[in-house]
C-alpha cells in the first residue's frame, strides 16, 4: 500500500502530493483561460478562502484547484515531501 502524503496549501486546506501535475501563476492568459474552462466543465476548485488566488495547481485527474498561496511556496512544499 503507499503511503498518502497530503501538503498543505493554505488555510486548513490539503491536496494529495502525488497528485499534482503543474503549479502555475494565476497571471498569465493561458492560466485564465485554464481557470475558465474548468469553471465550465466543473472542474474548479477554490481553496482560497475568499483571498486572493496566488497560485493554481493543475491535477491529474484535470481538476484546477485555485489557492492564496505563492507558487513558490507552493513548490518549496512539495520539494521538502519529495525529499522525505
Amino acid at each position: 500500500m503507499t503511503e498518502i502524503k497530503l501538503i498543505n496549501i493554505g488555510y486548513g486546506n490539503v491536496i494529495h502530493a502525488n497528485r499534482i501535475i503543474s503549479i502555475i501563476n494565476p497571471d498569465s492568459a493561458s492560466s485564465k483561460r485554464l481557470r475558465n474552462e474548468a469553471k465550465q466543465n466543473q472542474m474548479l476548485i477554490d481553496a482560497t478562502q475568499g483571498r486572493k488566488t496566488r497560485g493554481i495547481i493543475i491535477t491529474d485527474s484535470n481538476h484546477v484547484v485555485l489557492t492564496a498561496m505563492q507558487p513558490e511556496t507552493l513548490s518549496q512544499r512539495l520539494l521538502n515531501y519529495k525529499e522525505q
